[in-house]
C-alpha cells in the first residue's frame, strides 16, 4: 500500500512556538506508520527546515520539496499545526493553495478573517451573534482614554487584535491603568481591541465536520484558579496549569445544545474546515461569542483531545479523518 506522505508544519514566528512543537509530537505519535511518511517541518524565524533526528534539510518553497536520504519529496497534505502567524492567518494557507498541496485546516479567506479578533465579530455580528461591545484602536490613532471608558466602562479588558494565547491582554480596573495597557498591548500587535468586560462562566467547544460528518463536542469551562490570583485565562493560565478545564462543563443539557448548536452555526457561517475550537461567555442566560481558534492546540493536555476523548474518538481517529477531509478537498 502506498504510504500518504504528511508535512507535519510546525513552529511558526510567534511565542506560541513552544505549544505548537508540543502538538506535533503528540500528533506524530498518534500517525500510523503503516499508513503515513510523517515529515516534520519546522517554520521559524531560521527559515523552513524538514527536521529529523540525522537530518536538517532547507525547504525548497518553489515546490515545497525537501531531500529525505538524498531523495527529493514532495508531501501529497499539510498538516498545519501552527499558532500564529503563518499557520493561522491564511499567509500559509495561500502558499499551499497556489502549490496545489492540501491541509487539515480552513481556507486562507478564513484564517485570515478569524485571525482578526475585531473583523471576525464584526462578521457574526451581521448574523445576529451576539459579542461583548468593543472598539478598535490602530497604531497613530489619538486615544482619548475618558471616551473609551465612557463607552465601554470599567473592568475592561485590552488585548492584541491579531493573535491567539491572550500575550499582551489586560485586565483593566481603573482609569490610570488603561494607556498602560493598550501600550502593552500594542508591543504585540499594530491593533488593539478593547472590550467590556462581562462577568461570566467562560466556556470552549469543539467543532468538527469531516468526511460528510458533524462533531460536536461537550463544551470545557474555564476556571482560574483563585489560589492562583488569575482572573481571566490568559497564556499562563492555559498552558502553565493556572486554571481548571473541566470537560463536560458543569451546565445543563439545555445549554450544552445551545452551545453546540452555536457552534455549529458559527462554523458555518465562517466557512470553516477541519476542527475549530470556539470561546464563549455565559451571562444572565446569554451567550457572548468571544473569539475562534482555527489551529487549536493538539497535544495530550489541550483542550480538544479531552474533548475528543470525552467524545470518545482517540486522537488517533482524529488525525485520521483531518487527514482524509483534507485530502478530499483537494
Amino acid at each position: 500500500m502506498t504510504k500518504t506522505k504528511v508535512a507535519l508544519i510546525y513552529g511558526g514566528f510567534s511565542r506560541e512556538k513552544e505549544i505548537s512543537e508540543n502538538s506535533a509530537k503528540c500528533i506524530k505519535s498518534t500517525l500510523d506508520p503503516k499508513k503515513y511518511e510523517v515529515y516534520p517541518i519546522l517554520i521559524d524565524k531560521n527559515g523552513w527546515f524538514y527536521k529529523s533526528e540525522t537530518e536538517s534539510n532547507k525547504i525548497n518553497k518553489t515546490d515545497f520539496s525537501f531531500t529525505v536520504n538524498s531523495k527529493k519529496v514532495v508531501p501529497d497534505v499539510a498538516y498545519i499545526i501552527i499558532h500564529g502567524t503563518p499557520g493561522e492567518n491564511g499567509i500559509l494557507q495561500s502558499y499551499l493553495d497556489l502549490l496545489n498541496i492540501p491541509y487539515t485546516t480552513c481556507n486562507a479567506f478564513t484564517s485570515a478573517l478569524t485571525f482578526n479578533k475585531a473583523a471576525t465579530k464584526y462578521f457574526l455580528s451581521q448574523h445576529n451573534i451576539k459579542t461583548a461591545p468593543s472598539i478598535l484602536l490602530r497604531k497613530n490613532d489619538i486615544i482619548s482614554t475618558k471616551t473609551i471608558i465612557e463607552g465601554l466602562g470599567l473592568p475592561m479588558f485590552v488585548k492584541p487584535n491579531n493573535g491567539g494565547s491572550s500575550f499582551g491582554a489586560t485586565k483593566v480596573k481603573k482609569s490610570e491603568e488603561l494607556l498602560i495597557a493598550i501600550e502593552n498591548a500594542f508591543n504585540e500587535d499594530h491593533e488593539v481591541i478593547i472590550e467590556t468586560y462581562i462577568p461570566a462562566t467562560e466556556l470552549t467547544c469543539g467543532v468538527m465536520k469531516v468526511c460528510g460528518k458533524e462533531y460536536l463536542f461537550s463544551p470545557t469551562e474555564i476556571v482560574p484558579k483563585k489560589e492562583m490570583n488569575k482572573e481571566f485565562f490568559d497564556y499562563e493560565a492555559k498552558y502553565k496549569g493556572l486554571a481548571e478545564e473541566i470537560t463536560p462543563a458543569r451546565i445543563s443539557k439545555e445549554l450544552t445544545a445551545e452551545i453546540q448548536s452555536l457552534s455549529s452555526k458559527i462554523y458555518d457561517i465562517l466557512g470553516c474546515n477541519g476542527v475549530v475550537r470556539i470561546d464563549y461567555l455565559y451571562s444572565d442566560n446569554t451567550l457572548y461569542f468571544m473569539e475562534i481558534n482555527t489551529v487549536p492546540g493538539m497535544s495530550e493536555q489541550s483542550i480538544i483531545p479531552q474533548q475528543a476523548s470525552y467524545y470518545g474518538m482517540s486522537l488517533n481517529e482524529l488525525n485520521d479523518m483531518l487527514i482524509e477531509d483534507a485530502l478530499n478537498r483537494r
